[in-house]
């Protein structure tokens, strides 16, 4: 007999842990550039869509197949005769067999962040469906298909260990093989801040994952008949809940602390740390356990989120290492530490239990972390030497969404999107014709690609050295690089602003219903800078350099007599009122 109450309970859950894709969607298209939006939810939506097939086809068998001490059975879910010991009498096997898909497909996304922003998406796609298909099943057997793992006594209640540090090794490793982002780093080392474009959309997505975790550990319950069962939900929802709420506040009192003001995107990484870390503990712990659970993953996240950052060098732009990886290795030691003895799992250290627990919980961490490293690292490494791992240097620059999308921006009724003629070159789809080749795609020698032109003004009035406005007109996508570039020559004011225009070419020919367009204005940035002690020759040939594609439109560069300059807060004038506060 089935039991409706235990089988919508079950049903429920899987909702909720399927609608955590959308929470990772937000979180990691909001921490990253919006020239790469499109590109982020695109691999969300397939992380889904193809570890589905491949979970059924293949991943659940191995998981809950047979009772081999270290693999189920490579036959499919027909072979999947063990799942009855994972959940209790009356859930039929197809609501198990949901409930497990979509813990899948969360362990396989959250690679996706890690490695943002360089990825080939061909390449992200065929990792995503080996991790589905072999890497998450095999430790997830191991773990909870009553492998060896299992046998010792390891416990995990929702996946600690199981989803979440599988996904933050894979992570780890696939964003090492890869190598950071363009201009992530300064010659001497030293991280660069690359901001993400919207924490609105980061902040919805940790709301959406907050309200969804308690379907990811409320209903791995797999049960809701008696009083037990709900007693044993309710206790969940409140540990859970406490040790997120306490990682929250822990991560704002840390960054305040550590930053002189409290830190934005770090205390959203810091509530989703708290909910990894007391993933695997939240069914025998006592609420004071849970909150200090939720204490040290907040610390946590901050030191290991800087420590990969700015030691390791490995470019994670969301975070995913330190919140999935670190902190699910915290919360699979922390059942080891602060298990109260109930639910069946042996007492920890601190509640009278020993050494024994936390024991067979490191060594059943250790072996997760290895069997994730290994397999991983060999399949980036044969995808880097065979298909390529990474995008070419100009597609990453333009951004993924018109690359690989071909679709000029995420957000076309929001903000000026790039011409797609403009960007196709040698990198865009060469197999579409273009309206005109004669145009924007006419290579063009470097006088004819950027041009300087010197406007004749009074000579500066004012003592001191003289003073020079250049004004650079250029490609936004070159923004960031022409940037970083007058940054490593001394520049040290720099003033940018959106425009729109075309130059003698009248902007990319195109046509519209097979008539052609006039004058199409293409958005470009106007970047300022007045210099003094820096040479304006060393600024123009670093500007040219930065800038020269060989494409007809790489911009324009203004120079100008500047006759004075006037610091409103000082007073100060002309050579003065240029120099630092």
């Amino acid at each position: 007999m089935f039991s409706a109450s235990s089988t919508i309970w079950v049903l429920w859950g899987a909702a909720m842990v399927f609608f955590m894709q959308a929470g990772f969607a937000m979180v990691e298209t909001g921490f990253t550039r919006a020239k790469n939006a499109g590109n982020i939810i695109m691999k969300n939506l397939m992380d889904f869509s193809i570890g589905t097939p491949a979970f059924w086809l293949l991943g659940f068998g191995i998981m809950f197949g047979g009772s081999g001490a270290f693999i189920g059975s490579w036959k499919g879910i027909a072979s999947a005769s063990n799942y009855g010991q994972n959940v209790c009498d009356g859930v039929p096997f197809f609501a198990f067999l949901i409930f497990q898909t979509v813990f899948c497909a969360t362990a396989a996304t959250i690679v996706s962040g890690a490695m943002a922003e360089r990825t080939k998406f061909s390449s992200y796609l065929i990792y995503s469906a080996i991790i589905s298909l072999v890497v998450y099943p095999v430790s997830g057997h191991w773990i909870w298909g009553g492998g060896w793992i299992a046998q010792m006594g390891f416990h995990d209640f929702a996946g600690s260990a199981a989803v979440h540090m599988v996904g933050g090794v894979a992570a780890f490793v696939g964003a090492a093989v890869l190598g950071p982002r363009i201009g992530k780093y300064h010659k001497d080392g030293r991280a660069r801040a690359i901001p993400g474009h919207s924490l609105t959309l980061g902040a919805l997505g940790v709301f959406i994952l907050w309200f969804c975790w308690f379907g990811f550990n409320g209903a791995s319950t797999v049960c809701m008949d008696d009083g037990i069962a709900a007693m044993a939900a309710s206790r969940v929802f409140v540990t859970t809940n406490l040790a997120t709420a306490c990682a929250t506040v822990t991560t704002l009192i840390v960054t305040w602390i550590r930053y002189k003001k409290p830190d934005v995107s770090m205390t959203l990484n810091g509530s989703l740390a708290g909910l990894v870390a007391i993933t695997a503990p939240c069914d025998c712990v006592t609420t004071p356990g849970a909150a200090i659970i939720g204490i040290v993953a907040g610390i946590l996240v901050v030191f290991s989120i800087e420590f990969v950052d700015k030691v390791l060098k490995v470019d994670d732009p969301v975070g995913a290492v330190g919140v999935h990886g670190i902190n699910g290795m915290w919360g699979t030691l922390a059942v080891g530490l602060f298990s109260a003895g109930l639910d069946g799992v042996e007492p920890g250290l601190f509640y009278g239990g020993g050494f024994h627990q936390l024991g067979v919980q490191a060594l059943g961490m250790i072996a997760t972390i290895a069997w994730v490293a290994v397999t991983m690292g060999i399949v980036f490494i044969v995808i880097k030497k065979t298909v390529g791992l990474r995008v070419s240097e100009e597609e990453e620059v333009l951004g993924l969404d018109v690359t690989e999308h071909n679709m000029a921006s995420a957000y076309n009724d929001f903000i000026a999107a790039p011409e797609r003629s403009v960007f196709l070159g040698d990198y865009g789809n060469k197999d579409t014709k273009k309206a005109s080749e004669t145009s924007a795609e006419k290579k063009a020698t470097p006088e004819e690609s950027v041009t300087v032109e010197y406007k004749s003004t009074p000579e500066p009035t004012v003592n001191g050295p003289k003073m020079t406005l250049i004004s650079i007109i250029c490609k936004q996508s070159k923004f960031d690089v022409l940037k970083y570039a007058l940054n490593e020559i001394g520049v040290q004011g720099i003033t940018m602003t959106q425009v729109l225009g075309c130059g003698v070419q009248k902007g990319a020919t195109r046509l519209y219903r097979g008539a052609e367009m006039d004058v199409v204005l293409l958005p470009k940035v106007k970047v300022d800078v007045v210099v003094s002690s820096v040479p304006v020759q060393e600024v123009i040939d670093t500007a040219k350099k930065a800038l020269y594609t060989g494409n007809i439109g790489d911009g324009k560069i203004f120079v100008y007599n500047v006759e004075n300059v006037v610091k409103v807060r000082t007073g100060e004038e002309g050579f003065d009122a240029l120099q630092g506060e």
